[in-house]
């Protein structure tokens, strides 16, 4: 028989990037300890909410608005983000466990409270977020999985696009930052058929970076290596089927 489920409990989806990579240090797997747990939305772990019962955002956030950053990597961007904005709340979503770490290390030298980390994968999260919870979100430097054969693997696909518009609400802004050419072809086709609306009106509105953004290492890493850095911004409006694409 074929296991349609995690030893966790949750489904069976397919997973392509890294859970973990180098040794951590002692310090980063102090933080896991010590800090993980409190800051972790527990209706998203299977083992605590195998139901799905949707998330109680309101008195996660004490009704704040909310954000959410989707594959914060080392987590620069997503601390500057909440330092900067101290009236909302900021839930970021990360399955590698040493991008967390690096991530813990971070809020406690910045001492920022408005926050909340999901260690897993983002589609865990969209299973009890309520809808029309989301008034901003962020995707920074995805994976670019630049092989053809593995665009299917990429966030910009249905499996991640129609459950990422259920949980915005109308007029909430999608915000990408990518410096693979491929990649901002695949996200101007996928994304508007999910329901979004690309926001730009002249050429500096994708070449040039928004007035908040924190240029993260991966951008660096980018620039050094010649790559052109693009800035697209979507709005959520049109239910899926009206945008022309029935799933």
């Amino acid at each position: 028989m074929t296991q349609d489920r995690h030893p966790s409990g949750a489904p069976w989806r397919n997973f392509y990037g890294r859970f973990k990579g180098k040794t951590m240090r002692d310090s980063q797997h102090r933080y896991l300890a010590e800090d993980l747990a409190a800051l972790s939305p527990g209706a998203v772990d299977w083992d605590v909410n195998p139901d799905r019962t949707p998330l109680d955002v309101g008195q996660l956030f004490d009704g704040k608005e909310v954000w959410l950053e989707i594959g914060f990597g080392g987590g620069e961007h997503f601390v500057h983000m909440a330092a900067a904005n101290p009236q909302i709340g900021l839930i970021g979503c990360e399955p590698y466990i040493n991008g967390v770490a690096m991530l813990l290390g971070k809020i406690r030298k910045a001492d920022v409270s408005n926050i909340a980390v999901h260690p897993g994968d983002a589609r865990d999260l969209f299973d009890v977020l309520p809808p029309q919870t989301l008034s901003k979100v962020f995707l920074n430097y995805p994976d670019p999985w630049p092989k053809k054969r593995h665009h299917r693997r990429r966030f910009v696909t249905p499996d991640h696009l129609i459950p990422l518009h259920r949980v915005m609400k109308p007029g909430a802004e999608l915000r990408v930052a990518t410096d693979i050419k491929d990649y901002v072809r695949q996200t101007l086709e996928e994304v508007p058929k999910a329901g979004f609306t690309w926001m730009a009106e002249q050429a500096t509105d994708w070449r040039s970076p928004w007035s908040d953004w924190l240029s993260t290492r991966y951008e660096q890493k980018a620039l050094r290596e010649g790559r052109t850095p693009h800035y697209l911004t979507f709005r959520r409006d049109a239910e899926p089927e009206e945008a022309g694409q029935i799933f």
